[in-house]
C-alpha cells in the first residue's frame, strides 16, 4: 500500500476531514461573536495537529510494512477524540447557550468537557484493543501517591468548582477575608483573585475561602448592593443627646453627597456614655463600595458644620490642659476681630443703610455664625426659614424647580447676602440655596432684627423702598419692562412691602 492510499485510509476511518470541518466553523463562530476564547482555540488546535502528526507516523509506517503503524493509530484516534470533544464543548457553552440567556462557570465548563474527553478517550482505546483493566490495576498505586502529594491542589480545584456551582461568592463581589478586603476579580481553578482598593491583587487559594468564614459586602436578599458604615464622633455633656442627634440627623438629609443612599436614610444614634463626653455614631449606606474612606470624610465634614452651626462642639478629653495665657487684652483682641469681621460683612447689605451706628452695633452683636461644608443645603425652596444670609467667604449656587426641573440661575460669593424678602415679610423661600465649597456666613433672625425696628419703626419705610426697588429691578430685567412701567409699578410694590413688613413684626 503506498503512502498517499495508507493516509486516505486512515483519515477517513478516524474522521479527519468532518474534524477539520468542525474546527474551520468553531473557529470562524468564536471570532465572529468577538469572544475571548483565544486560548481554547489554541488548545483545540494542538490536538487536531498531534492527531495529523500521528496520522502521518501510521501512514508512513504502513507504506513501509511495518506493524508499528497500529501503535501510531490508537494516540491519532484520541487526539482527535479529545479535539472533537472540545470544538463540541466550545460551541455549546460559548456559542449556542449564550444566545438563548443561559451562563455556566467557567469552572464547571471545563470540567464537563475534561470528564467528556477522558471518557472519550478510554472508549477509543477499548475499542482498539488495549487492556484497561491491568493498566488500571497497576496505577492504583500511583494514583494514591499522586494524590497525597496534589492534596492542596486538588482542595483548591474542589473549592473553585464548589464556589463557581453554589454562588456564594461570584465574581464583582466586594469580600473581606481575615484582613483582606476588596472586589474578586476572577475565581480560577487553583486561586481567587481580589482586588484591594491599595491597588494589590490578593491571591487567595481556594480551599482557604472554603475553610474560613468570608464576608460578602452589601449582599442583601432582594436589595440593592449597599453597604451601611459608621462614623464616630463624641460630644461632651453640655448638650443633650436629643438635641446632638437632631442637628446632625436634619444636615445628613439635607446633605447632597453622590455615594450617600437617601434610603434607607442615614441617622445618627448614642452609642456609649463615656466619662466626659457623649460618644455618637452617623450610619449611612453607601452605594459605591470603592469608595468608602473619601465618602467618610464627607460625612465627617458634614456632622463638623452642623455642630458647629448649632453652637455645639466636639468633645476634648477631661484631662486636656490649656497652658495659652487667656489674658484681658487677648480676649478684647479676639473680640474686635470677630466683631470687625461681622460689621464688615453687615456693611454689603443695602437694606440697613439707614441705620444709625448704635443700631447696626446692635445686629452685629445678633449674628449667628453658620458654616456650612461642600454640598450642603443652606436653604431650600418653599422653606419657611426667617433668617437672612450674610456670605462671608465661599461660593453658593442659587437653584430654582425641584428633582430633574432644579436648575442654576445665579452663584453668589462673599460679600454677598440673600434671603432678605422671608427676613422682613416672612415669605417663603423662593429658590434653593447649595454650597459650592465650604462655606463662612453670618446669620440674622427676625428676634434680633425686631428689637430696632419695634424702638424704631420708620425704618421699615426705607426697607420696604430697598425691598420694592430691587424686586421690580429684578422684574424689568426678565419681563423687558419700560421705565415708565417699572416707576408704576414700583409705587404699588413699595406699599405692599410696607404693609407686610409692619404685619409680620407687629408694628400696627
Amino acid at each position: 500500500m503506498t503512502f498517499w492510499d495508507a493516509l486516505l485510509n486512515h483519515g477517513t476511518e478516524s474522521l479527519t476531514a468532518y474534524l477539520a470541518v468542525l474546527l474551520l466553523v468553531t473557529h470562524v463562530s468564536v471570532r465572529a461573536l468577538n469572544l475571548t476564547s483565544t486560548v481554547r482555540l489554541k488548545a483545540l488546535g494542538f490536538f487536531f495537529a498531534m492527531h495529523l502528526v500521528c496520522l502521518l507516523g501510521a501512514a508512513s509506517l504502513h507504506a513501509a510494512g511495518s506493524d508499528l503503524y497500529r501503535d501510531f493509530l490508537v494516540p491519532a484516534r484520541v487526539f482527535a477524540g479529545v479535539a472533537a470533544v472540545g470544538m463540541l464543548g466550545l460551541m455549546i457553552f460559548a456559542v449556542i447557550l449564550p444566545r438563548i440567556r443561559v451562563s455556566t462557570p467557567r469552572i464547571l465548563q471545563d470540567v464537563l468537557i475534561a470528564l467528556a474527553s477522558v471518557a472519550v478517550s478510554i472508549v477509543i482505546v477499548s475499542r482498539s484493543g488495549v487492556n484497561l483493566s491491568g493498566l488500571l490495576a497497576t496505577s492504583a498505586v500511583a494514583t494514591a501517591a499522586v494524590g497525597l502529594a496534589l492534596q492542596d491542589v486538588i482542595g483548591n480545584v474542589a473549592g473553585g468548582l464548589a464556589l463557581q456551582l453554589d454562588n456564594s461568592v461570584e465574581v464583582g463581589d466586594w469580600v473581606k477575608l481575615g484582613d483582606v478586603n476588596g472586589q474578586v476579580t476572577e475565581i480560577r481553578w487553583r486561586y481567587t483573585a481580589i482586588e484591594t482598593r491599595n491597588w494589590e491583587t490578593v491571591i487567595v487559594p481556594n480551599s482557604q475561602l472554603m475553610k474560613n468564614q468570608v464576608s460578602v459586602l452589601g449582599r442583601r436578599t432582594g436589595k440593592p448592593r449597599l453597604w451601611r458604615r459608621w462614623v464616630y464622633f463624641n460630644v461632651d455633656y453640655r448638650f443633650q443627646p436629643s438635641d446632638v442627634i437632631e442637628c446632625v440627623s436634619q444636615a445628613l438629609h439635607a446633605a447632597k453627597i453622590d455615594r450617600m443612599a437617601m434610603e434607607p436614610l442615614p441617622n445618627c444614634v448614642l452609642i456609649d456614655l463615656a466619662e466626659s463626653y457623649g460618644r455618637y455614631a452617623v450610619r449611612y449606606w453607601l452605594k459605591d463600595l470603592a469608595v468608602d474612606d473619601p465618602t467618610d470624610s464627607e460625612v465627617r465634614t458634614v456632622v463638623f458644620f452642623a455642630l458647629q452651626r448649632a453652637g455645639m462642639r466636639l468633645s476634648i478629653p477631661a484631662h486636656a490642659i490649656f497652658v495659652t495665657e487667656e489674658s484681658a487684652d487677648r480676649a478684647a483682641l479676639k473680640t474686635e476681630k470677630e466683631t470687625n469681621r461681622r460689621a464688615m460683612a453687615l456693611s454689603h447689605v443695602e437694606l440697613f443703610a439707614s441705620l444709625s451706628e448704635a443700631e447696626r452695633a446692635k445686629l452685629v452683636r445678633g449674628l449667628r455664625y453658620a458654616p456650612f461644608s461642600r454640598g450642603e443645603i443652606l436653604t431650600r425652596q418653599g422653606a419657611e426659614a426667617h433668617w437672612l444670609y450674610l456670605l462671608d467667604e465661599g461660593e453658593v449656587s442659587i437653584r430654582v424647580g425641584e428633582g430633574s426641573l432644579e436648575r442654576e440661575v445665579a452663584r453668589l460669593k462673599g460679600g454677598s447676602f440673600f434671603g432678605e424678602m422671608s427676613l422682613m415679610t416672612g415669605e417663603a423661600r423662593s429658590a434653593t440655596v447649595v454650597a459650592l465649597t465650604d462655606v463662612e456666613c453670618f446669620r440674622l433672625d427676625k428676634a434680633t432684627f425686631q428689637e430696632v425696628l419695634q424702638q424704631r419703626p420708620e425704618i421699615a419705610e426705607h426697607l420696604a423702598k430697598v425691598l420694592a426697588k430691587r424686586k421690580v429691578e429684578l422684574s424689568a430685567a426678565r419681563g423687558g419692562l419700560d421705565q415708565d412701567a417699572a416707576a408704576r409699578r414700583l409705587g404699588g410694590e413699595q406699599g405692599d412691602l410696607l404693609n407686610r413688613i409692619r404685619g409680620f413684626f407687629g408694628l400696627g
